[in-house]
């Protein structure tokens, strides 16, 4: 089993991102860690062709949910996307190829050549994303969101109320954590085996896996706590991106900070799968959906 690898789970529409970030990639791995991409076996196909002559492994969905025994595939097909998704990146550590997994997202972007050390260090231990989230929360108040900070409060209350841990607010993302095995063991087996639950089971209620790392890494202590930032910079909101333009912040001073930053796929609707083409109905529907994705 190796120490470390990367992965990313993505499905048709994204299969244009996943080469971009497959190819930036291949530019920058300087140790040449392992990278897989998952996609739902039907989508398969299309994947081999769009990632034809880079170096990826590509492994099905299915395999991932399969590969623990309380899950079956009907159960996870009648979950939503946006959360069955949640269960095939958190599982992906079942299948035994790595320690512990950069998770990536089919809209990230690698802007310079990164190394395994600064996911991990010498021991193989990796680095957590963990914070108060203020880069996101102070931005939100000063734009007047305040519907951003009561979703983080109330996200974090509701998973430290169910493990069990008192005290700070913290958050674990953005975006592509590295996660560790022995994290995601301890929580099935203090948590989840106790109260007779799968891990689908757990994301229907409360569909927060990142959350749901930190908290039981916090709470059972499966490998040390090594505090980190984020590795990518993530521009969830179109305002976030507004600012930094405009304040003259591009990739050449983010790659100081971050290996790579994640743009929102809904503003960038050309690379969508088949594309949207140049149609004046496909126009407006992205100019609809960059300027919802400002809110």
């Amino acid at each position: 089993m190796k120490p470390f690898a990367l992965y990313c789970k993505s499905y048709r529409v994204d299969v244009k991102r996943a080469k971009r970030l497959a190819l930036t990639i291949e530019k920058y791995n300087a140790d040449a860690i392992s990278f897989y991409v998952s996609c739902p076996q039907a989508d398969i196909p299309l994947f081999q062709e769009y990632l034809s002559g880079i170096t990826v492994t590509l492994i099905a969905d299915e395999d991932i949910i399969l590969s623990n025994p309380s899950h079956t595939l009907d159960i996870v097909n009648r979950i939503p996307g946006h959360l069955s998704q949640q269960i095939v990146k958190s599982e992906f550590w079942r299948l035994g190829h790595s320690q512990a997994y950069l998770c990536l997202d089919s809209d990230c972007q690698f802007i310079r050549p990164f190394h395994q050390r600064e996911f991990l260090n010498a021991h193989g231990v990796p680095y957590t994303v963990i914070d108060e989230c203020r880069d996101i929360l102070i931005p939100a108040a000063m734009a007047r969101k305040q519907k951003v900070i009561d979703n983080f409060r109330r996200e974090s209350i509701q998973v430290q109320q169910e493990i069990g841990r008192d005290g700070k607010f913290y958050n674990f993302g953005p975006n592509c954590p590295v996660w560790h095995r022995d994290v995601w063991s301890s929580l099935e087996e203090n948590f989840l085996k106790p109260r007779q639950m799968n891990f689908a089971e757990l994301i229907v209620q409360h569909p927060i896996e990142m959350r749901w790392y930190g908290e039981a890494l916090l709470k059972y202590r499966a490998i040390p706590l090594l505090p980190s930032q984020p590795f990518f910079k993530m521009y969830a909101y179109a305002w976030q991106l507004r600012k930094d333009r405009s304040d003259g912040l591009n990739e050449t001073d983010l790659a100081q900070f971050y290996c790579g930053v994640t743009y929102q796929s809904a503003w960038e609707r050309e690379m969508d799968w088949p594309s949207e083409g140049g149609h004046l109905a496909s126009r407006l529907g992205r100019r609809l959906r960059r300027a919802l994705g400002r809110t």
